[in-house]
Order: structure tokens, then sequence, then C-alpha cells
């Protein structure tokens, strides 16, 4: 293989991977400069000159000519008078001689070698530029088609046929993929396994559900409304505190659309994901009764020191504060920044109500709670009227989770 033939098949390579050209003449020089440094030890003394349209390799030596006595005659940018002269007859100490190398001097397994180094560099460009590129869009929205369901992930191409990945602790729960459908994720992370980029993308990510209205809302695209904080159980329940700061745009109102026309694409998404918009405020009272919402409180106290809040509420709105599986208090808790404890409030000489067991479904699990109802105990109350020998016997509890079911039931009338 000659120069023309290595150079023109390496630049038809680097084209088809969208190699810029400075980016393909550095490489090419950085490997014959290697094969240089192999072969004479060192590439100081030379010049390389190559034109990547035409195929062509130019390879020059430069040395100083020195007596044949000098002690200098052995180093690499050094020539002696006698082996100049055999070059050019008139040549004279102190001179420099210009020499042409072949790229066939270097041998056959070298120039084999070079090519082979070539790709590989290449190769390697192309996953650093792969990289680069994913680790710029980290938070963004990109879309992908899907092209194969694995136990662990699902596998997507992006629009220049790269492969990328949705975990499943990364997918909603009710996903559901079909083979050849656009997926829209955010990109989570990027990150190097085994010399391959790896991109992961995520769809339950409080950052994924903000893009969502970043695109679908204009006045949050455009700065007009900021989000202050996103909290999730994706697939089933999200809270977003929205502010602006222009008097005149109801950051909520905005967010919804009229009729919900906003919020509606961005739920259908998320796979019926609920999603509640909160006004923000720095009134820490307020902002927890707007985020236990659309539960209404009687009163709060805060305890700053320790994190936690004691929400006091009628008991017909308890359960609107907990919310189905504990969701609402949940997600409330975390985007407060604050332990919310929900206590029910009850009139002056009013006697404390029942509490049927279903409402405690967030602390006891649900085949206990199916025990205890199939020897007819359905409230609070008729559990506790019972001792515990009274309730293991008849029940096929177990001593300890009799115990728990108490202790938390107590609590609800301490």
């Amino acid at each position: 293989m000659d120069a023309h033939e290595l150079i023109s098949s390496f630049a038809e390579f680097a084209k088809q991977k969208n190699i810029d050209r400075p980016t393909m003449i550095r490489i090419l020089e950085d490997v014959f400069r290697n094969m240089i440094r192999k072969k004479y030890e060192s590439d100081e003394n030379f010049d390389i000159i190559i034109n990547a349209d035409k195929g062509d390799l130019e390879i020059y030596r430069f040395r100083e000519i020195v007596d044949d006595d000098s002690e200098d005659i052995w180093d690499f940018d050094k020539i002696s008078l006698s082996e100049a002269r055999k070059i050019e007859p008139d040549f004279e100490v102190g001179e420099e001689v210009s020499e042409q190398v072949y790229i066939e001097d270097f041998g056959r397994r070298a120039v084999t070698t070079a090519r082979q180094t070539l790709i590989q560099k290449v190769k390697d460009l192309e996953k650093d530029i792969l990289f680069q590129k994913y680790k710029d869009l980290v938070g963004e929205i990109i879309s992908g088609e899907v092209y194969q369901l694995l136990s662990k992930e699902v596998l997507l191409i992006d629009g220049e046929g790269n492969e990328i990945s949705i975990p499943r602790n990364e997918q909603i729960p009710k996903d559901r993929y079909r083979k050849g459908e656009n997926v829209r994720a955010i990109v989570h992370k990027v990150e190097m396994v085994n010399g391959n980029p790896k991109i992961i993308l995520s769809r339950t990510s409080p950052v994924f559900l903000e893009r969502l209205f970043e695109q679908e809302v204009p006045e949050v695209y455009d700065g007009l409304i900021t989000i202050k904080k996103v909290v999730r159980e994706p697939g089933e329940r999200a809270k977003v505190a929205v502010e602006s700061y222009d008097d005149r745009i109801d950051p909520v109102g905005a967010c919804v659309g009229m009729k919900g026309s906003r919020i509606h694409a961005i739920v259908r998404e998320l796979q019926n994901e609920n999603i509640d918009v909160i006004n923000f405020t720095e009134n820490l009272e307020l902002y927890i009764q707007r985020a236990l919402s659309p539960a209404k409180i009687s009163s709060i106290k805060i305890d700053k020191d320790n994190g936690r809040v004691s929400v006091y509420l009628k008991p017909d709105q308890v359960s609107l504060a907990i919310g189905k599986g504990g969701l609402n208090i949940k997600l409330a808790s975390r985007l407060v920044g604050y332990e919310i404890d929900v206590f029910r409030e009850l009139a002056e000489g009013q006697e404390e109500e029942d509490v049927d067991l279903h409402e405690f479904s967030d602390e006891i699990e649900g085949w206990v709670i199916d025990e205890l109802n199939r020897i007819g105990l359905d409230t609070a109350k008729s559990v506790l009227a019972l001792s515990r020998d009274e309730l293991v016997r008849r029940t096929d509890l177990e001593e300890e989770t009799v115990e728990n079911v108490l202790h938390i039931l107590r609590k609800e009338f301490e």
C-alpha cells in the first residue's frame, strides 16, 4: 500500500464518520510522526506535508552537516560531511541537508500498522465526540426509536443511529414500549463503560417534568414563570411549585391552561400522572397549606429546629391531606422540606370519631387490614377494644405484627 492509497482510503473513512478536515489532518500527522519516532528515535527534525484531497504525503528530514571527527556526529539532527556529500557533492560543514523520506522506507508492516492505527483513532474520536455531545445534553429532552426490549432496560436509537438506554428504574411503572415507536425522555447521565459511551435516559426524573413544562408553557420557557421545585412519584402523582415575577401573570393558571389544555399534554406523556401546580410563596405556613391541597387546614405548628410540622385538620379533611397510599402528604413533605405530621382537631366536648382501617394503608400493610376485616374489625377503635392476646388468638397474625398495629392505632388517638 503506497502513501496515496493509505491517505485516500483514510480520508474517505473519516468523511463517512463526519470527522472534520483539521482533525483528520492532525490524526494523520500524529500517526506518521509515531512511525518516524519508531524508526529514527525522534521526529523533531522532520516536516510532514499532507494533502488529504489529493492523497499526497511528503516527509522531509533535516540535518546539520558536521565534520566527520565531530563529537555531535551521532546526534539525531546531525550528519557527517562524508555522508552528506553522497547526497550532494558540494555540501560544506554547517549547511543543512534536506532529504525526502518515502513511506515505503518504513516497511510493509509499519504501513499496515499505521492504517489500523488510523482507523482505531477515528473510532476513538467518534466515541469521544458522542460522549461530549450527550454530556452537553444532560438534563435536556431527546427522542429515540425503540429497537430492543430487554428485561433490565429498553434500548433506543437516536437520529444518528447511536444506541441509548432507559434502564427499568428510570421508566415510569405504567410505561409500555413497542418496537419502532418514538419515546421522549431526558438525558440523565453519560458514562464510559469499557471504553464505550453509555447514554442513560430517564422518564422518572423531576427534571423531565420540568422540561415538559418548558415545552408546553411558553411563559415557563421565556422565564416569565419560574419552576421553584418539582417532586414526583412517577406515574402516580407530582407537585410543582411555580412563581411569577410579573403580577399580571397567574402562574398556576398559565401552567394549567384553558380547560387544562396545557397540563393535559404533560399528563398524557407521563401515563396519567396527577399533577398539582402550586403557587410558591416564602410564607412557610401558607406554602404548607397549598402543598397539602385539597385538604383544608385548621392550624399549623412549625418546629424549624427539628424540621417537623404539626398540621391540625377536621376529621373529614384528614384523608384528603394524607391522600391515596399516603402520596399527598409524602409529596407535600418533600416539596416544603419538612416532615409533616397530621392530627385530628375535635371541637370542645366532641367525642373523638372512629377511623376506618383503610386510612392507615400507608402504615399498615393491606393483607394485615384484610385479616382484621375478616373477623369484623374495620375501624381503629374496634381493634383497640380488643387485647393483644385476643387479636393474636382470633387472627392469623404474628404477635409482633399485632403489637405494631396497636402502636400505630394508639398514636392516632394520642
